[in-house]
């Protein structure tokens, strides 16, 4: 049986048979509950939502942005942002990042030489500790007594020299004075052994001086020096010992806080190159390219839609717009009230009829009935369509659906009006065959409009009363 051709000829439930007003004869008719709703053509599949999911980056000020509706080519540009200040932080990140990689080697290297060297360094502190010490010791044991008995070997030869002079002096003297005359090559002789004593009395003096000095200042301050020389050795010493492992201990931390640094400048570097990224959205197929989002089956624009122009900054994280590739299939999204919603069931069929086209009845089903309410109250409501070739819809329009929630090709109906409850429960007031009447209990079934389907208490042919408003 056709939907589509019976909708338009659904027959009077009722037929008034009396010329009395406010009388209805009862007569079996077919009974059709018919509900109507407003629903909204969406893409069931393929729409790909376009939104910003920046790592870290917030500044996306729109150049450029394809109308609302757009039929775009795959590659065709969606939105392009202005991209100078990334790309200045971007120039920046790969020169601290190239920064980083450097510092990080030339630590690692360091190390490696801190530890190749500091052996050798160590060894070498040992051993001017130890000839310090060793110095210092044969300086004290034997070295400053042999110095102080060598002075004074010096000074004594000195002396005796001086006396030697003296003596060699007196015997020319007194040779040359047993002469009566003296010649001239004896006052020379004279002359110089003169000269000899002199030197040797001046050398006597200056050998006294350094005799003095090396007993009373150079050996003491040699002392002094080879015993500071032997603690300040021990001093280095024990300072390396503690230093050196300390010093590398402390590079390979350093190399440690590099490392986290460069991996850290390098995360930072590819979060931006990824936000880069962004700065221009392409078709990612031929399609449509629609401002707001489709979420729950709802197109939605609302403050979203104002940022997308020149100039503005659309929320990152957050839908803006919609890509409808050519080939999504094309479906309907509908809410309801909660009355329609129980009259429903999966798989029901029915029409859809596009506004300024009432001429074209499309073939729907309903595949999908929320069992529970939204936050509105509503319930949601998905139906497939059989679109036709030459009249698919563009996905955002609307159309009004008309589904046969209920029929019963021969049912006894009343007037709603003529219902009454009670204590009884619902009853109608009957005519009887002496012209009487009486309420009588009915059972009442569904209810389309002002008319109540009625399942029993009364039969084909009676009369009912309906009150006259």
């Amino acid at each position: 049986m056709s939907f589509t051709h019976r909708l338009p000829f659904v027959l009077p439930l009722l037929l008034v048979s009396s010329s009395i007003a406010g009388e209805i004869t009862v007569e079996p008719r077919p009974f059709t509950l018919e509900k109507t709703f407003s629903a909204s053509i969406l893409p069931v599949d393929g729409a790909v939502p376009v939104k910003i999911e920046p790592e870290g980056w917030a500044d996306f000020e729109i150049v450029e942005i394809a109308e609302h509706g757009t039929k775009v080519a795959k590659g065709a540009t969606l939105v392009r942002f202005d991209a100078e200040s990334i790309d200045r932080k971007l120039a920046d990140a790969r020169r601290a990042a190239e920064s980083g990689a450097l510092s990080l080697a030339q630590a690692i290297q360091d190390l490696k030489h801190l530890e190749q060297t500091s052996p050798h360094r160590l060894e070498a502190l040992k051993r001017a500790a130890e000839t310090a010490k060793e110095e210092n010791a044969y300086f004290v044991k034997t070295r400053r007594k042999a110095s102080e008995e060598s002075a004074a070997q010096g000074l004594e030869r000195r002396k005796q020299m001086l006396s030697n002079q003296q003596e060699e002096l007196r015997q020319l003297q007194k040779m040359y004075e047993a002469d009566d005359l003296t010649e001239d090559t004896e006052e020379i002789i004279l002359v110089r052994q003169k000269d000899d004593v002199a030197a040797a009395e001046f050398a006597l003096r200056m050998e006294q001086l350094d005799y003095q000095r090396t007993l009373e200042v150079t050996l003491p301050r040699e002392a002094i020096a080879l015993a500071n020389a032997e603690r300040d050795a021990a001093i280095a010493l024990a300072k390396a010992e503690q230093d050196i492992p300390r010093s590398i201990a402390l590079k390979k931390l350093e190399i440690e806080s590099l490392k986290t640094s460069a991996d850290r400048e390098k995360e930072a570097l590819a979060d931006l190159e990824k936000d880069r990224s962004l700065f221009e959205v392409k078709a990612p197929a031929d399609g449509w390219f629609y401002h707001g989002a489709i979420e729950n089956g709802r197109w939605t624009t609302g403050e979203a839609v104002k940022a997308l122009v020149p100039h503005g900054r659309p929320s990152p994280n957050r839908v803006f717009a919609t890509f409808v590739p050519a080939a999504s299939k094309l479906g309907l999204s509908a809410f309801v009230d909660e009355a329609t919603a129980r009259s429903l069931k999966p798989d029901l069929g029915g029409i859809a009829v596009l506004p300024g086209r009432e001429d074209l009845e499309i073939p729907v089903k309903l595949s999908r009935l929320a069992t529970l309410p939204g936050a509105d109250g509503s319930y949601a409501v998905e139906l497939t369509a059989s679109w036709a070739k030459d009249s698919t819809p563009a996905a955002g329009s609307s159309a009004t659906i008309r589904l046969i929630a209920y029929e019963r090709p021969a049912a006894l109906a009343a007037p709603t009006k003529a219902l009454s409850y009670g204590t009884d429960g619902w009853t109608l007031e009957v005519k009887l065959a002496d012209g009487k009447t009486e309420r009588r209990p009915v059972k009442r079934g569904r209810v389309s409009g002002e008319t109540t389907e009625i399942l029993g208490g009364i039969e084909a042919g009676q009369v009912i009363i309906t009150p006259d408003k």
